[in-house]
């Protein structure tokens, strides 16, 4: 990490630090923040954690989760709250997300913020707003980087088994449960001295994997039975959710966590997207095998990125607008899908 020892020198003296991640966050968001938070704490600093939104109720069970500052549709009160807790932090960490749009309403209050900035993220392209960057595309989680960085301040005797806890959820789903090709040696050695701080790999997997919600598995097969399309001379599975069905089936945040990769694991495809209504907008998300690089669609396309084999966008279009632009832009990646 770059100015490592001027970082070092402002957290060697307790500080006010507000932590915020991306809009509806996922575990590696909520897990690496709620980690780094645990830490902070435990070294002597005052904690806030913020995120643009609620989170999914599978990932409520993550110690630290009832003292985070979610902003609401429902209520101004934690949008003051937070506001505040931005006004008035000495430090801002930004993490699991390389671009201010990805906090949505709360881009312009952290860009405005006096606080000093640090970044902390595995995403391609990343805006130049922060004073510090722990910054590594090679990386596949943002959790494994605040793990990192946490040793690299010398602080991994103040990690408990909560804050490892965070940490692997984080780590374990950005790598598929270690399935997905961004996992290497050292993804698994992080993962090992977690385990070994407290972690315990079966029961987060349990409560991340295997707890689910009636509208959730109703969503799964409903999509999976009336929606999911394959186009097979591209290589392609496409689900679409209009905002009729979404509210027909009592969709919730984070149910459609990982609904994409249900197409991507049909036999011969090798790209797969979900598009769903959420109102004001359509929500994309991408997943690619081998060399196709979903990030490059999704920026040049829809508004959107992320990494080469999993990224997202979204479009102002209708949902039949949107899938037609889509369908329309096969024919030119044909050949590379193939």
């Amino acid at each position: 990490m770059e100015k490592l020892v001027e970082l070092k020198a402002l957290l060697a003296s307790p500080q006010k630090v507000t932590i915020v991640t991306h809009f509806k966050p996922d575990a590696d968001a909520l897990g690496s923040s709620l980690g780094l938070a645990g830490f902070l704490k435990n070294t002597g600093h005052r904690v806030s954690v913020v995120t643009p939104s609620d989170f999914p109720d599978f990932l409520a069970w993550l110690p630290g989760s009832h003292e985070v500052i979610a902003l609401s549709k429902h209520t101004s009160e934690p949008l003051q709250k937070a506001t505040l807790a931005f006004q008035t932090a000495d430090i801002i960490f930004c993490l699991d997300f390389s671009n201010l749009s990805r906090i949505n309403d709360l881009a312009d209050i952290v860009r405005k913020a006096p606080g000093k900035k640090v970044m902390v993220d595995h995403h391609l392209e990343p805006e130049p707003f922060s004073d510090f960057q722990k910054w590594s595309v090679q990386a596949a989680s943002t959790a494994q980087l605040v793990f990192e960085l946490i040793n690299e301040l010398g602080g991994k005797a103040h990690l408990d088994a909560a804050i490892a806890t965070c940490l692997y959820a984080g780590l374990m789903t950005d790598t598929g449960s270690f399935r997905h090709n961004n996992t290497t040696a050292r993804e698994m050695a992080v993962a090992s001295e977690l385990i070994s701080l407290g972690a315990n790999p079966s029961e987060v997997a349990r409560l991340i994997y295997d707890v689910n919600s009636l509208s959730r598995l109703k969503l799964i097969g409903y999509a999976l039975y009336k929606n999911l399309v394959v186009y097979p001379e591209y290589h392609t599975a496409c689900i679409t959710l209009s905002q009729e069905e979404l509210k027909m089936l009592n969709v919730q945040t984070g149910d459609t966590e990982g609904l994409v990769n249900y197409g991507l694991s049909l036999k011969d495809v090798r790209l797969a997207v979900l598009m769903y209504d959420r109102g004001e907008e359509i929500k994309i998300s991408f997943r690619s095998l081998g060399d196709f690089s979903v990030n490059d669609l999704a920026r040049k396309h829809f508004e959107g990125g992320g990494h080469k084999n999993a990224a997202g966008g979204s479009s102002k279009l209708t949902l039949e607008q949107t899938m037609k632009k889509f369908l329309d832009l096969l024919p030119q990646y044909k050949t590379s899908l193939s």
